[in-house]
């Protein structure tokens, strides 16, 4: 287990969600990315559609924080808390990096189920108003 305090990539990740820099999170993602929704069975697949969810999310979540941190080689399971209006929630992303850094594989899992909906809501909100 490593709390990446001295980790790269994951030090890039957190520069991309909390300077918000989407050019450099396009940059990261892998052109055949994969990104499971907490909020959809089926999976979104591919840079532009997974980089539109992750700006849409970060524009929709606020306090958000990471916790524990978790990097077994090039998995990793983020542990995150933030808001979405007055609605609270609990979340962990698992990402995984092929061998030159870029992300390949992104699922999100989100509790309890009141900040899963608001976060469904609150993203098809900002989605419709970029279509």
């Amino acid at each position: 287990m490593d709390n990446g305090s001295s980790h790269p990539h994951l030090d890039r990740w957190h520069r991309i969600v909390f300077q918000r820099d989407v050019q450099d999170l396009q940059a990261m993602l892998a052109e055949n990315v994969v990104f499971h929704s907490p909020y959809l069975a089926e999976p979104y697949a591919g840079r532009q559609a997974t980089a539109l969810i992750l700006t849409a999310v970060g524009e929709v979540l606020q306090d958000f924080t990471y916790h524990r941190e978790i990097i077994e080689g090039n998995n990793w399971a983020l542990e995150f808390s933030a808001r979405v209006g007055d609605q609270s929630l609990k979340g962990i992303d698992l990402i995984r990096l092929d061998d030159s850094g870029l992300i390949v594989e992104f699922e999100v899992f989100v509790r309890p189920y009141n900040g899963l909906r608001a976060l469904g809501v609150a993203m098809a909100r900002r989605l419709n108003s970029t279509s």
